[in-house]
């Protein structure tokens, strides 16, 4: 139960897709032109179109591959904001937005923090009145890696483009559970991860982009694209501009399987299995004595990322003991998320979080619901 770390099992048939990457094809992308190079091209080309299907966009040479969300965010951040900036970002980010803005402080750039309450919701209404004449942009996560809290991304979106601010969504916990239509909620630039909800590997990940911003965004890296190799500049097509060296291939092949995976079975069908499951966890979560259910305590607006606070004992041990004596793996601690445990009222005490996953049975969670409630019996004594 720490699918919100990284997803377990992966999605039918991702694991086949990598090998036979690995033994049957084997090249790189525009460096080659022989038969497998062209298959390798052809697949990477078309999981950007699987991509731009599942966030509805229509420019798959914008959709830029890298390692990972951490990986995009810092590209999109380091590329964007120049020296005089201010930007605006909820405070239920991940350090992975908050260390590169953190970073970028000695180079002029400034950041305020909206304030959410202790569920973790940011109230829309006021961001209007943090916004000020530098203001270039709003950072913000859809759903909190911390509680699940779902953040008002189409309103914030609708918010930026009346304020001309650059609009940059970390989609790490939602990507191939919810739908995100990347036009239509306002977004310029959409990070995302392959190996949570997504169901692929780790190591493959990427963003995609406005054209506009694209156009504007500054290089991190430069170097081989394959393209243009008669200069000694970085190509500005894309997604070379974005994309030097040799990429995560089988990476690639295995996203490019879970992505089929993903729109074959809807956003839908796997987001209201996800939730009903979280529903009865939930439940029985708030009916148990000496436990806190920390953030939203429905299943409205909200991912399966469930995390509770044993109010008499260390969350770590509790999470060692669930591992021990009943097989079931959680996270305990701050989740890489300091400033959410500030908001939610946990930090520096952080909490044990459950992750809930697509694959997951009823038999599952009633067996998990089972263990804390023993777990939480053994404290009593």
């Amino acid at each position: 139960m720490d699918n919100g770390a990284t997803s377990f099992p992966k999605a039918p048939g991702v694991a086949e897709k990598v090998f036979d990457y690995l033994k049957n094809v084997g090249t790189n992308l525009n460096r080659s032109s022989h038969g497998s190079s062209y298959e390798a091209e052809s697949v990477a080309y078309e999981t950007r179109e699987l991509l731009c299907s599942l966030f509805q966009y229509d420019k798959p040479e914008n959709v830029v591959f890298t390692k990972n969300v951490t990986e995009s965010l810092n590209v999109l951040i380091k590329g964007i904001f120049r020296s005089g900036d201010h930007i605006l970002i909820s405070s239920m980010e991940h350090n992975a937005v908050m260390r590169p803005l953190n970073g970028l402080r000695s180079k002029g750039i400034a950041y305020d923090k909206l304030a959410c309450d202790r569920e973790g919701v940011l109230d829309v209404n006021e961001i209007g009145k943090h916004i000020l004449p530098n203001t270039k942009g709003i950072i913000m996560t859809h759903a909190s890696n911390v509680c699940g809290t779902i953040l008002d991304i189409e309103s914030v979106g609708k918010l930026c483009r009346q304020n001309g601010l650059a609009f940059i969504v970390d989609t790490a916990q939602t990507a191939g559970l919810f739908d995100i239509e990347f036009l239509s909620m306002g977004i310029d630039a959409l990070a995302f991860t392959g190996h949570k909800s997504l169901l692929g590997p780790q190591g493959i990940g990427g963003f995609v982009i406005s054209d506009k911003l694209a156009r504007e965004m500054e290089t991190l890296m430069e170097g081989g694209t394959g393209s243009l190799s008669d200069i000694e500049v970085q190509p500005d097509l894309m997604p070379d501009k974005f994309e030097s060296g040799t990429l995560n291939i089988p990476g690639i092949f295995g996203l490019n399987e879970s992505l089929k995976y993903i729109i074959r079975e809807t956003t839908e069908a796997i987001r209201e299995k996800e939730m009903a499951l979280t529903g009865v966890f939930i439940e029985a979560l708030l009916n148990m004595d000496h436990i806190d259910l920390i953030g939203r305590k429905n299943i409205m607006n909200r991912t399966g990322i469930v995390s509770i606070d044993f109010r008499s004992a260390d969350n770590g041990i509790m999470a060692q003991s669930l591992r021990e004596a009943f097989g079931i793996t959680t996270r305990s601690g701050l989740h890489c998320a300091p400033s959410a445990h500030q908001t939610l009222g946990t930090f520096p005490r952080g909490t044990l979080r459950f992750g809930l996953g697509h694959f997951m049975s009823e038999d599952d969670i009633h067996y998990a619901i089972d263990s804390v409630y023993r777990l939480r019996s053994i404290m009593d004594r």
